[in-house]
């Protein structure tokens, strides 16, 4: 009979701020920072209409704008994972912290288009420091196994729920007067981090002394993803083969390829590739990025669905995901970290994409006038309670075994796949939804009904990326019990 093995994280620098009753405001603090950070992102979506009027914005101003963060984010996070790993978590966790929430004051009070551009910038680089460094303090605060494991899967769903609270504020926000209060969050929040982490955290793992930054790396990855991620954003619209994104989207490859020769060279690289060499961490950085990809997906096309096919206003836009909202916050909060703590990853991560592949399927047979109470609320109930267990089984899945001192590389690593989701994945499905729709056009379908057939076969191709997932997953990952301490 053969062993199954234990998902054991590595243990962590005990700290006294970590232990007894100074553990649930620790986490609490630490998970709020994630859920802000990951909100951001999607926060200004529904009103970017209000901005372009304000401003007179072009179309590609726009794209740029709604790109920006989510570029300088995940083209810094392999480098915020080094610093928290060569410096110090809670020390690189503030200087994220404290570049963020001022990047969010000064969005909050841009005068023009330039201004909000640059803030959005900076405030995504504020966040991918801030980020790797609070998952990799997340190790320290519950350094046991069973309660690391419920905490990483908690932790996993924090970045779908993250997402889905920055669209229905931003719904909200846009029934106000002003766009700007969708940035009043971020400022609280960055404040009362920066007034209350260094008595509620731990100091995190010993920085590793003597470590050397990997300088030709940091610039390669990150020039590499943020020209990568700037064509993929432009091509839907300006067609693959015109110049600015093709240009964009071969120089970004040919960057990235240059960043992975350097790592096989260097003696201390950014990211070391035998990293990435797990199965069980490959399969689930994959999962991660098709999670988040799916999200983006459906809050994209059904946002331009009900609005644009159903006539929904933006706050009834809002609305409508809010059951996908608290679908997350329930299955992640309540339901995924007793499954993961009795069952381990691996089946909690092998249901999740089944589940996700459903909803997806249920989804793709939406018409003109589908009923939302039927399958379209059928649809975003399934795929969420799907998509949190997918990334709560996978960051648990990806985080174990890490060494403390690659704990920031750890978090960097899940969250680049996180960000990479929606650059590449949504880029893929826009593109083959918009020739479905010419295909329909030319067919004689009228525009609404085309444009209908084109979301469907988007999210007829995300099911089928989501089942075969799920299917390599059973077949790839090893079963693992996380073992229960005394």
């Amino acid at each position: 009979m053969t062993k199954t093995p234990v998902a054991d994280p590595a243990p962590a620098r005990p700290d006294a701020a970590a232990s007894g009753r100074g553990r649930a405001p620790a986490f609490a603090l630490l998970a709020t920072v994630q859920f802000t950070l990951i909100l951001a992102m999607s926060v200004l979506n529904v009103v970017m209409p209000a901005i372009e009027g304000e401003f007179g914005l072009s179309r590609a101003s726009l794209a740029l704008l709604g790109a920006s963060y989510a570029m300088s984010f995940s083209g810094l996070l392999l480098l915020g994972g080094r610093l928290a790993d060569l410096y110090g978590a809670r020390r690189t966790l503030l200087q994220g912290t404290a570049v963020f929430g001022a990047a969010s004051l000064a969005a909050a009070l841009a005068p023009g288009l330039w201004t909000l551009l640059a803030a959005r910038f900076v405030q995504g680089a504020g966040a991918a420091l801030a980020v790797p460094a609070a998952m990799a303090l997340v190790s320290v605060v519950h350094p046991e196994p069973d309660r690391h494991a419920r905490a990483m899967a908690f932790w996993g769903g924090l970045a779908a729920s993250g997402g889905t609270a920055g669209m229905v504020i931003s719904g909200i926000v846009a029934s106000w007067d002003s766009w700007r209060l969708a940035f009043a969050l971020p400022i609280a929040v960055a404040a009362v981090t920066l007034a209350t982490a260094g008595r509620l955290l731990p100091a995190g793992p010993a920085p590793r002394g003597g470590g050397r930054l990997d300088v030709w790396g940091a610039v390669l990855v990150t020039a590499g993803i943020a020209a990568l991620s700037y064509g993929l954003v432009e091509a839907p619209d300006q067609g693959w083969t015109a110049p600015a994104p093709l240009v964009t989207i071969i120089g970004g490859l040919v960057l990235l390829i240059a960043f992975g020769l350097v790592e096989a060279r260097v003696p201390q690289p950014l990211l070391p590739l035998s990293f990435l060499a797990s199965p069980r961490r490959a399969v689930a950085l994959v999962a991660v990025f098709l999670g988040s990809a799916g999200i983006t997906t459906i809050f994209f096309m059904l946002a331009l669905y009900f609005q644009q096919v159903r006539g929904y206003s933006a706050l009834e836009t809002s609305a409508v995901f809010v059951p996908f909202g608290l679908t997350l916050v329930l299955v992640g909060g309540l339901g995924a970290g007793p499954l993961i703590g009795r069952f381990g990853p691996r089946p909690v991560l092998v249901g999740g994409l089944a589940a996700a592949a459903v909803g997806l399927a249920v989804l793709s047979t939406l018409g003109t006038d589908s009923p939302y109470p039927g399958r379209m609320l059928a649809g975003l109930l399934i795929f969420p309670a799907g998509a949190v267990l997918v990334f709560a089984g996978s960051t648990v899945a990806a985080t174990t075994d890490v060494p403390p001192g690659q704990a920031g590389l750890a978090g960097s690593v899940v969250n680049t796949a996180l960000e990479a989701g929606p650059a590449v994945g949504l880029a893929v499905l826009v593109t083959l939804a918009a020739g479905r729709t010419s295909r329909s056009l030319t067919h004689g379908t009228g525009q609404l009904a085309a444009q209908t057939a084109g979301y469907g076969f988007a999210f007829a191709v995300a099911a089928v990326a989501f089942a075969v997932a799920a299917v390599a997953a059973l077949l790839l990952l090893r079963p693992t019990r996380v073992r229960h301490d005394g």
